[in-house]
């Protein structure tokens, strides 16, 4: 007689974040085979295969496809071989085995690699040929990030998919992009920041960068021979973390019964990565690196979301998010939306050569600077202004009087 193997949603998820079934890679009554992936999960924050558990049939579907999950919840179950020794812990929860990049299904080749269901099924919903898309995984392997972004692009002359019934159809002159589940859910994560949960107040400073600019270029070429990119937005972590310490009200998050405030400084760094949105992979202990280290992290965090590489893991245990806004040019954005449940969020501006009137001896004179706008987006249930001016005080005299680390 054969066995029963549980398929369960991942145990491991961040904390506050909502989970949908993006969509079954398998239907009731196909084979499968044991760490094949089975299921695509979407959160706010990223996409992630879950695989198989075990060799067999698919025999149940518990959870349809855009219905909400939470850890551990009973999502299917596969009728196993008989003979195929069903793994205790798999069918107990199953974790999730990555983003979708590397999908190790059978399927028609392409280039130097094959095609995961997830991937055919976009092709297909985009009206997409394969040689339309250029891979980026693998041995030139295309993924789910390759396609949305192909489809993303502006496109002569490809056949348009197939309207299913009942849906809309875009009129004449009108190129209909379907939201993405990540898109959706950026949506509705801004929508309920702002409108539901924290008022939104912004502080306004501006800051002189040229210590840090010299800074840099004293030590960019011994960070090159490391392999690590010198950005200004090390400097601007390792300012938020003085701000943070002298602020610690920043570093929290609001409850109905008391202000929680976190003993760890995990900064997110805001990342737009083209064809799917914004996302906020997390640097981990940020004052226990020194610049070198910090530089590194972010380096390797940007790569991975970039290359639509991140895990869970990666986005986990935020409590402060940097938006470094005017590397797009931006000078100034408030307010910016707050990373829910964190209590503020940085925002930081074009850097621009301004001319600006020092003071000297008594004496003034117009000099030009390297400056830029800095803003602090607040809860303000939990600070008030002169904690959040406090904050960029301390964050701009940082950068100021920036010494080497």
């Amino acid at each position: 007689m054969s066995d029963s193997v549980e398929v369960r949603a991942p145990a491991e998820q961040t904390e506050g974040t909502r989970s949908q079934i993006l969509r079954w890679l398998k239907q009731v009554g196909e084979a499968v085979t044991e760490n094949e992936p089975l299921i695509e999960i979407e959160t706010d924050k990223v996409t992630v295969e879950v695989a198989a558990p075990g060799t067999g049939v698919l025999r149940e579907i518990l959870k349809q496809e855009q219905e909400e999950i939470v850890p551990g919840d009973l999502l299917g179950r596969i009728q196993a071989d008989e003979g195929t020794a069903v793994p205790v812990a798999a069918a107990a929860t199953l974790s999730a085995a990555g983003p979708v990049a590397a999908p190790a299904a059978a399927a028609r080749p392409h280039g130097g690699g094959l095609l995961s269901p997830a991937v055919r099924r976009l092709l297909a919903e985009h009206g997409l040929e394969a040689a339309d898309v250029t891979g980026s995984g693998s041995s030139g392997r295309i993924t789910v990030e390759d396609v949305l972004q192909a489809a993303a692009r502006p496109r002569a002359a490809v056949r348009a998919p197939a309207v299913a019934p009942g849906s809309e159809a875009a009129p004449a002159g009108i190129r209909r992009v379907p939201h993405t589940a990540v898109r959706r859910r950026i949506a509705e994560h801004m929508v309920q920041s702002l409108l539901h949960t924290a008022p939104h107040v912004t502080t306004v400073f501006e800051a002189d960068l040229t210590a840090v600019l010299k800074d840099r270029a004293a030590r960019r070429e011994e960070f090159a021979r490391e392999g690590v990119p010198l950005t200004l937005t090390a400097y601007f972590v390792a300012a938020a973390v003085a701000a943070i310490r002298a602020v610690p009200e920043a570093n929290s998050r609001w409850t109905e019964t008391a202000l929680e405030i976190y003993e760890t400084i995990n900064i997110g760094i805001a990342t737009a990565v083209e064809g799917t949105g914004l996302v906020v992979p997390v640097l981990q202990d940020a004052p226990g690196r020194d610049l070198l280290q910090t530089a590194s992290g972010l380096h390797e965090l940007v790569e991975r979301a970039r290359g639509g590489k991140l895990t869970p893991a990666d986005v986990r245990g935020g409590t402060f998010t940097i938006s470094n806004h005017g590397v797009s040019g931006s000078l100034l954005a408030t307010p910016i939306i707050i990373n829910q449940p964190q209590a503020a969020i940085l925002g930081i501006g074009k850097l621009e050569r301004r001319a600006v009137v020092m003071e000297e001896d008594g004496r003034e004179s117009i000099a030009v600077r390297p400056r830029c706008y800095v803003t602090l987006t607040l809860d303000h249930r939990v600070m008030d202004g002169h904690q959040a001016n406090r904050f960029l005080q301390t964050f701009v005299q940082k950068l100021t009087d920036w010494s080497a680390q």
